[in-house]
């Protein structure tokens, strides 16, 4: 196993829609390795997509545990079927290294996978969790935690993220 280099915003890859997993072979089980321990001890996440790591597959692993770093939630093909009521939270994202902003999601999500053995789950997750499931299948969709913004907050933002990388050396 090892840690995956986390792509950080502007990269590309990050604005590009994932493309499904089509056989869930020993590639993808590595795959899943790696990215369970970069989020668990990498990055300090609690969530993972594989665009985040430069892959461009519909995969993800969530923190189910929030924190204690037990077993993750293997997402793989995601699609949320039902969502209910609106709430305000604050987001990060790894991608956007000391970024924080609020952001309006779905209390409550209905969501369809596959998970690694390739069986398929349907599930309904509510509040924090459901935020950290909208966040990464953003990710396998192309969008952003920018792009869940309006105008002003996004130009704030970006502005005072790319003078920051800057700074730290981290883009030129």
């Amino acid at each position: 196993m090892g840690w995956l280099n986390i792509r950080i915003y502007p990269d590309p890859i990050l604005k590009k829609l994932a493309e499904e997993v089509s056989d869930i072979d020993e590639k993808i089980r590595k795959l899943i390795q790696d990215m369970t321990e970069t989020m668990f001890f990498g990055s300090g996440g609690i969530g993972l997509a594989a665009p985040q790591v430069g892959i461009g597959f519909r995969l993800a692993v969530i923190d189910k545990s929030l924190g204690k770093k037990e077993s993750p939630l293997v997402i793989i093909n995601p699609k949320i079927i039902a969502a209910e009521g609106e709430v305000m939270g604050e987001e990060g994202c790894l991608s956007f290294p000391e970024t924080y902003a609020p952001i309006k999601r779905a209390k409550r999500i209905e969501v369809e996978f596959i998970n690694p053995k390739g069986k398929f789950v349907r599930m309904v997750v509510e509040d924090y969790l459901a935020r950290v499931f909208q966040h990464e299948i953003d990710h396998l969709d192309g969008t952003l935690i920018l792009d869940r913004m309006n105008r002003l907050r996004r130009d704030f933002i970006k502005m005072r993220y790319l003078k920051r990388m800057k700074r730290q050396g981290k883009m030129t």
